[in-house]
């Protein structure tokens, strides 16, 4: 198995830049992996394709305005800032553009609303090109962050909560889970009404969401951690419907991580609550524990999203099913469609 196994040709104009519709009048490829089988419907019919019984899980991390700009303090030269993660009291590991303005000590400003401003320090470089730095103050989102769209949208129209999925609680992504932005309120009552369990899981979610493979060795590449929580109410339940034959389908790939996270731990389909830094690995030959199926949006060329929906629905299945979306003129990416394997 090789990267290049995971690559595709995609037209640009198919990269989906603003949603253009209603969340659930996106379109919705129906993906049968055990005969290839492809369907075309609008996602507001997903609830067609679900049973009595079965058990959606959600991730429900909220984005946090991670996104900031600013200027150097010698030179006052423009630098812009990705907050990846908190390492203690107003230390981040974070992602800086460009490089070479912000090295081992280099200090800079970011001027926020209200006229706060907050001065910062890059405190460590690291080999894989992320910064630690530290601020001189107690940051404040609030005064000084932005949502950190994905860097192939330049330029976007819609609210920020749209980058939000409805059900979003718990702060601490730098991306959204982005399977979960067609679903409406509406939409999950009506599928709640079918007698489909929704459950909701917690996993931030990181840098390799969007960070593409390099090396030609799949294996080769480091997963970064993302932290993780799941509770004993939702473990019961999940644990219930697995013993009973019920599916468990996940919403996004996200929490599909998660809940194999958990499950490698137990070596075992049980579950147990926890919470801790998840950097597991999904790839083609992984055997599933806990999740059957998978809604999910059509992700990057050689990205280990890729990889992970190939480890399910099969990369042949897979592969076919993104050209013939293209043929269809489907979507790409976090404000695209959506495709269930089922």
């Amino acid at each position: 198995m090789k990267t290049a196994d995971f690559d595709y040709k995609l037209p640009q104009e198919l990269i989906a830049q603003s949603p253009s519709e209603p969340r659930d009048h996106s379109r919705l490829m129906i993906l049968d992996r055990k005969n290839g089988r492809i369907e075309h419907r609008k996602f507001y019919n997903i609830s067609e394709y679900l049973n009595p019984g079965d058990v959606l899980v959600f991730n429900d991390s909220r984005v946090i305005p991670a996104r900031m700009y600013g200027l150097t303090v010698d030179r006052r030269s423009r630098v812009e800032l990705l907050l990846l993660s908190q390492i203690s009291a107003n230390v981040w590991k974070t992602l800086v553009k460009p490089g070479r303005r912000m090295r081992k000590g280099a200090k800079f400003l970011i001027n926020g609303t209200d006229g706060k401003q907050l001065i910062g320090r890059v405190r460590e470089q690291h080999l894989d090109g992320s910064r630690e730095v530290e601020f001189e103050s107690e940051l404040n989102f609030g005064y000084f962050g932005s949502l950190p769209l994905p860097p192939y949208i330049h330029e976007t129209t819609a609210p920020a909560d749209r980058y939000q999925t409805v059900y979003a609680q718990k702060e601490g992504s730098i991306a959204a889970p982005t399977a979960g932005l067609h679903f409406t309120k509406k939409l999950l009552k009506r599928i709640s009404a079918k007698g489909v369990s929704l459950e909701f899981v917690t996993l931030h979610v990181g840098w390799d969401s969007f960070r593409p493979l390099k090396t030609n060795d799949p294996s080769e590449h480091k997963m970064h951690s993302e932290y993780w929580e799941l509770t004993r109410d939702v473990c019961d339940r999940i644990n219930l419907a697995k013993s009973e034959g019920r599916r468990v389908i996940s919403v996004g790939t996200t929490a599909v991580r998660l809940l194999e996270n958990a499950a490698r731990i137990n070596l075992s389909p049980t579950l147990s609550p926890g919470s801790g830094w998840a950097d597991i690995y999904i790839k083609p030959g992984y055997q599933f524990r806990v999740v059957d199926s998978l809604i999910t949006n059509f992700h990057l060329p050689k990205s280990t999203l890729l990889m992970l929906t190939s480890a399910l629905a099969g990369r042949d299945n897979v592969l076919k099913a993104y050209k013939e979306a293209i043929q269809n003129r489907y979507r790409f990416y976090s404000f695209g469609d959506a495709m269930f394997i089922v």
